[in-house]
């Protein structure tokens, strides 16, 4: 879980995944907050691995990725500190991982209620599709930040994650897929911010549709990065 300034909603959020998956194991990224969501975060009982600066979701992602890697773990997945994810769809995403090494939690595949307007859904759209001929199979929501990895991504993560905007979800997937690692979706639904404001407005989803096209060009044209499979490990 990775957090930036989330006391308001964090405690919350970590209360409600402990307790709908008791069985797992849950770390928090804080990146380099200055609020007390490291404090509040081990208090609610997670584990935290504290940045000492605000490296971005990629960063802090990666960071996790490689904690995830350093402790032997088979399957990790990625979840939103501000209670958007609802918890009990993380063993359907983590199901996805039987068929595919990396598994999205779709927002946009027949499930919930969750709807995006204007640019931002445009340029979602316009990403599913290219995305979907690169994969060989259909994605309709590729921005998602709700997704889990195998051992295989975990270690493809480790070695390429960038922390460029955008790069969490845009250019960490098609890097993965040129590597030769397959994905996969599920649907889930996706509930509002518990705490906080939403960044969307006009304009930025405005930047939002040229940015992402200009990552997803950026990042075909990077040289590819092939890797074993890994063995062994734990959840």
């Amino acid at each position: 879980m990775p957090a930036w300034n989330e006391e308001e909603v964090i405690g919350s959020t970590i209360r409600e995944l402990q307790s709908t998956m008791p069985a797992y194991d849950l770390l928090v990224v804080d990146d380099g907050s200055t609020d007390d969501t490291s404090r509040i975060a081990r208090a609610a009982g997670a584990s935290v691995l504290q940045l000492p600066y605000n490296m971005g979701v990629g960063g802090a992602m990666r960071a996790g990725f490689k904690y995830a890697q350093r402790l032997d773990y088979d399957r990790a997945i990625q979840v939103d500190a501000d209670g958007q994810h609802d918890p009990r769809d993380i063993e359907r995403v983590l199901e996805g991982l039987a068929q595919a090494d990396i598994s999205i939690g779709a927002r946009f595949a027949e499930r919930g209620t969750y709807k995006a307007k204007g640019p931002r859904r445009w340029a979602m759209g316009m990403l599913a599709g290219m995305f979907s001929r690169v994969a060989k199979t259909r994605l309709t929501d590729v921005t998602s930040g709700f997704r889990a990895a195998n051992r295989r991504a975990i270690a493809q993560y480790c070695r390429y994650f960038p922390a460029e905007y955008l790069g969490d979800t845009v250019d960490s997937l098609a890097m993965a897929l040129r590597a030769g690692l397959s994905v996969t979706q599920v649907p889930v639904e996706m509930r509002e911010r518990q705490a906080g404001t939403p960044s969307n407005n006009p304009w930025k989803s405005a930047i939002y549709l040229v940015r992402s096209m200009f990552a997803f060009f950026i990042s075909m044209t990077r040289k590819r990065i092939s890797l074993n499979d890994a063995e062994g490990g734990h959840e």
